[in-house]
């Protein structure tokens, strides 16, 4: 099997997958709880844990990852959003999954940088309108596109590098295959 490219091993339901995705729902809730301040405004780390879970996991486990646990994040800490961080990071991780692991499949890594493209302009302009329509006014939301854009990026190049350059995708797994 190719680590590089495959999600966790396609055991259905074991519990060692929801125990893994639930400990990746776990940090992108923790990582959605609270943001660095910067000039400006905050910034969320959560689309760490998203990229990285879409990369691991199959789309129903990533979609679980990233839409559920943002909203959970929100639930908790930021409610007028959790609608909309559940269907636009539950998309941006459901996207990022099946390019990962269906699109083209002697092209793993090129597949998943295609899919972590879309899945950052899914959650950019998701939470550009998702703004506007909780706020009431577009000017609000252009206010926050920059830190939206930044907080992609960091997904975009953060998550991938724990999953290959510090071998998550092997130690994930080695936990799911025993």
């Amino acid at each position: 099997m190719n680590h590089e490219s495959a999600a966790v091993p396609a055991v259905k339901h074991s519990a060692r997958l929801l125990s893994l995705s639930a400990l990746l729902m776990a940090v992108n809730i923790s990582l959605a709880s609270f943001g660095i301040p910067i000039p400006g405004g905050q910034l969320y780390l959560c689309d760490i844990s998203i990229v990285a879970a879409s990369l691991l996991l199959d789309p129903p486990y990533a979609f679980l990852v990233g839409g559920v646990g943002a909203f959970l994040g929100d639930l908790f800490f930021y409610p007028a959003s959790m609608f909309v961080s559940l269907f636009v990071h539950g998309l941006q991780a459901v996207i990022i999954s099946c390019f990962a692991h269906s699109f083209m499949p002697s092209r793993p890594k090129l597949s998943a940088a295609i899919g972590i493209f879309l899945g950052a302009v899914i959650m950019v302009a998701g939470y550009t309108w998702g703004c506007a329509w909780i706020y009431g006014t577009p000017e609000l939301a252009w206010l926050g596109l920059p830190y939206e854009i930044l907080q992609a990026l960091a997904g975009a190049f953060i998550g991938p590098f724990l999953v290959w350059k510090w071998k998550l995708n092997e130690a994930a797994h080695r936990l799911i295959s025993r």
